[in-house]
């Protein structure tokens, strides 16, 4: 039974109604408690909602919800218990909610919220639980929640832009979990928090916090768990004595930065010491200790601590222990355990040396059992990999990357290490599971590290020659620095000359010694030449790697097999940068490869884009990038296979996919799921650039995943538009991009307003064999929604549509298709519209379609050179005319 009790456990009655028949004399109902939890429930709250006025529970946390939370919420007066906690909800918190003076829990953790908490929560004086961490809040902690006296848990985490205090905190005397993780809090530690006597969880990590550790806080003996990590502290020696290890886990990391720095260590992470099949020893890290607010440190060269708390879990195990066999190893006994984490994992490394290092993660997913039939063989593990403070992985699933459970993989990075520290951080950021296959820790999961230099022979080379003059005779040294070190390791200030020779056979030994010297030193030499060549070969690979996550490297000849020779028959389709194959690999995994041309204009540095967006952004409703080939000139990309191929050939009749309503219905909004996320919460935030029907493709389940990213263009958050290459499709393109050459996010928004409009009707954006008044898809629709018979746009070999979703996507189609761009909805609205959660408005513009582009002279796609127009006015590296305020004459596209 969970803290609140049966009315709010998470295995009573779940899902349940439940009616209290007790109002007006025993004679009337209400429903009076909602619960829909743990189902992977989606879309938006619906507003037949708005009439349970009586709720006193309504429970639809751990799904996949979406939308902007609805003001009707805040009408429910005799609410006590409201949580929403890990869906994808949007938006700000309603100031409605203020209105809930009943209300004793608020859950909004590890959803997608935005903004502050609006100052009419000060209203709720009864509340005892706050959850709102996990998600991108902005502003101050407020400093009304100082009176919510009867609060006993609160978790914050991950506010944005403006720092706060914790001294709001010193009224709050109920307060048992106090959580205030990665918030921007910045001052000292109130010393008043000895008031705080049923404090049993004190999470402040990965603040600004400074100042001493307060003495009352080391008298606190409710305390259970303790996490102060990565703050600016101040240390003595009766803090130091208390809290061993601590001082070197703040920000600056004050210890041990140059003292004996070594160039290598390896961790059995949540295990005992054990030695590898190549030999490398992998020291104990199976503290049991090692709780949800809590480090360890180990004889100052490593520490690791770890972040988070599991709800509902008194006593939960933060050690994962198999005795299933883990495949792809030659260490199978390396994986049996493996450290896990709620939250937050770090290890850091304290003292290294400077310089290049490869940083070896070692995984297998031990936990999840993909056998079971029900819901609870569905749990996923989804985490953020950082390196020196650098993200260079996000969304890392152990299973998918490695093909499954009880795989292991090793992740490999290289870092370079200064001021003789180095950190790994892996971070649960609200994503995957919590409570499947039971409520508990489903964050980070890592098995064991290895840090190894990148530059070692160098340091061989002057161990070997300091060896050679250790014998018995004083060495010459032409290098001063080893001279040094010989001096310094024997205890001597002498200025050693040379060799001092008295005999001919001790002539001769020195000699043999020499050449034996002389032979391993350029063994070494050859050696180093070797792997700075190959070094050499792997920064060519990083220039298109890039220095975010890797992905898999394929050989040229590994693909070359896997499709046949590129067989034609194995052709998928073709685009501007070249043809994509259907290929299978040795294992037998199906997949889908994309040859770049090299005749391709630009052809490397879109192999280099398509490579460093790809990688680093992983989603539903993006195709999955498994791994790339670079062989000379040749650029291959590796994509998951998609057996439904594109949507245009669903759409227009190419394939035997049939599309019914729902499935349409279902594109469109997956389509602007995955477009919102490039936009809005991808990092750095992605504009597509290309966003048409052949390149939405379709999986098994006609679930749609946008492709082809290598016309995609980064941008950072300050800027608010680019001046650049027109890349795109005739059709589709949005008229500030194609005739000025201005991208913003608001150019893709155009394109899928077109490609909206296409699955509606069946039909694409051009046709030439229809009539002059239905050629032009856009003007149709308007036509269309002028005369006000806009479902005559639908497809008719639909045997049944939805009238209403229909004419919301009419409507949204319009909207995103609108000449300005200001007027255009951003995607998450966009979302929220076909959801129902947000009204359309009527649309009272007219869309801009280039009724007067000429097809006649051009291919369906852009070609990469400056095109040549009729007359000439030069904007940035576009050359446009512009005949009517919405359209252009396009005369010829060449290459010179």
């Amino acid at each position: 039974m969970g803290p609140l009790g049966p009315d709010f456990d998470v295995d009573y009655n779940n899902p349940s109604i439940e009616c209290n028949c007790t109002f007006d004399s025993n004679t009337t109902c209400h429903i009076t408690k909602l619960k829909v939890s743990q189902l992977n429930r989606q879309g938006v709250i619906l507003e037949e909602i708005a009439a349970l006025t009586y709720l006193t529970v309504l429970k639809l946390d751990q799904n996949a919800f979406t939308g902007t939370l609805p003001t009707f919420l805040g009408n429910m007066s005799a609410m006590l218990y409201l949580s929403l906690a890990h869906n994808q909800f949007f938006g700000t918190i309603p100031k409605e909610l203020g209105n809930l003076k009943e209300l004793v829990m608020l859950a909004v953790s590890s959803n997608n919220f935005s903004g502050t908490l609006p100052p009419e929560l000060g209203n709720l004086r009864k509340l005892e639980l706050l959850w709102a961490s996990d998600s991108p809040f902005s502003g101050k902690i407020p400093s009304f929640i100082g009176n919510w006296t009867r609060l006993s848990e609160l978790r914050v985490s991950d506010l944005q832009n403006v720092s706060s205090s914790l001294d709001f905190i010193v009224n709050l005397r109920n307060l048992k979990d106090l959580i205030i993780r990665n918030a921007l809090v910045s001052g000292p530690i109130p010393s008043d928090i000895i008031r705080l006597r049923n404090l049993t969880i004190l999470d402040l990590s990965f603040n600004n916090l400074n100042g001493s550790l307060p003495q009352t806080l080391m008298n606190m003996t409710s305390l259970i768990s303790l996490n102060l990590v990565a703050n600016n502290f101040k240390f003595d020696s009766t803090n130091i004595s208390t809290f061993p290890g601590l001082n070197c886990l703040q920000r600056d990391f004050a210890c041990n930065r140059s003292t004996n720095p070594y160039t290598s260590f390896a961790i059995k992470c949540g295990g005992s010491q054990m030695r590898s099949a190549n030999g490398i020893l992998f020291e104990t890290e199976n503290s049991t200790s090692l709780g949800p607010a809590s480090f360890h440190v180990n004889q100052d060269k490593w520490a690791v601590s770890n972040g988070g708390i599991v709800i509902d879990r008194v006593d939960p195990s933060f050690i994962a222990s198999t005795t299933i066999s883990v495949d792809n190893t030659r260490d199978p006994e390396l994986f049996r355990t493996s450290r896990k984490s709620p939250g937050s994992l770090r290890y850091y490394g304290l003292g290294l040396q400077n310089g290049p290092y490869t940083i070896s993660l070692f995984f297998a997913e031990t936990v999840f059992n993909r056998t079971r039939n029900t819901w609870q063989g569905h749990g996923r593990r989804v985490f953020d990999i950082y390196i020196q403070g650098n993200r260079r992985q996000r969304d890392f699933d152990i299973s998918k990357e490695a093909g499954g459970i009880a795989r292991a993989l090793v992740k490999d990075f290289s870092v370079t290490v200064t001021q003789n520290h180095l950190e790994i951080h892996l971070f649960w950021a609200g994503k995957g599971t919590c409570c499947i296959p039971e409520q508990g820790d489903y964050g980070p999961l890592i098995s064991a590290i290895q840090v190894s230099p990148d530059s070692f022979m160098s340091c061989l080379v002057s161990s070997i020659i300091l060896k050679w003059a250790k014998r018995d005779k004083k060495p010459y040294f032409h290098d001063s620095d080893v001279q040094k070190k010989y001096n310094d390791e024997n205890g001597t200030n002498e200025k050693v000359v040379g060799f001092k020779v008295k005999s001919k056979s001790k002539k001769t030994g020195m000699i043999i010694g020499i050449v034996a010297g002389v032979a391993s030193v350029s063994l070494l030499l050859l050696v180093f030449g070797l792997y700075m060549k190959r070094k050499s070969k792997h920064r060519e690979e990083d220039e298109f790697l890039g220095m975010g996550p890797k992905v898999n490297t394929y050989t040229y000849s590994e693909l070359k097999s896997a499709t046949s020779d590129f067989s034609p028959s194995n052709l998928l389709g073709e685009g501007g940068f070249g043809p994509v194959y259907k290929g299978i690999l040795n294992d037998g995994s199906v997949v889908a490869v994309k040859q770049l041309s090299v005749a391709s204009h630009h052809g490397r540095s879109q192999f280099i884009t398509e490579i460093s967006t790809i990688s680093a952004v992983q989603h539903w409703n993006l195709v999955k990038l498994h791994g790339s080939c670079i062989d000379g000139a040749r650029r291959l990309l590796v994509y998951e296979y998609l057996e439904n191929k594109s949507l245009d050939q669903a759409l227009f009749g190419k394939t035997d996919v049939h599309l019914d309503w729902p499935t349409r219905f279902n594109i469109c909004l997956g389509t602007a799921k995955g477009l919102a996320y490039l936009h809005e919460e991808s990092r750095p935030r992605i504009v597509h650039r290309d966003v048409k029907a052949s390149n939405i493709l379709l999986d098994g389940e006609l679930c749609p995943k946008i492709s082809d990213f290598g016309l995609a263009k980064l941008y950072d958050d300050k800027r608010t538009h680019m001046s650049t290459r027109v890349a795109g499709t005739i059709g589709y393109l949005a008229p500030e991009y194609a005739m000025r050459g201005h991208l913003t996010s608001k150019a893709d928004v155009f394109g899928f307003g077109v490609v909206c409009l296409e699955i509606l009707s069946g039909r694409p954006n051009y046709d030439e064999k229809l009539d002059s008044e239905q050629k032009y898809l856009l003007q149709w629709a308007w036509s269309l929604y002028e005369i006000g018979h806009p479902l005559d746009l639908i497809d008719p070999s639909l045997a049944s549509f939805d009238e209403e979703q229909a004419k919301r996507m009419i409507g949204v189609a319009l909207m995103c298709v609108q000449a300005s761009p200001s007027l255009r909805p951003a995607m998450s609205r966009v979302i929220a519209m076909l959801s129902g959660d947000v009204e359309i408005s009527a649309v009272t513009t007219k869309p801009s379609y280039l009724t007067d582009w000429d097809f006649s002279d051009i291919t369906n796609t852009f070609c990469d050179d400056e095109p040549t127009f009729s007359e000439n006015t030069t904007t940035n590296t576009t050359t446009t005319t512009f005949t009517t305020a919405s359209s252009v004459v396009w005369s010829q596209c060449h290459r010179p």
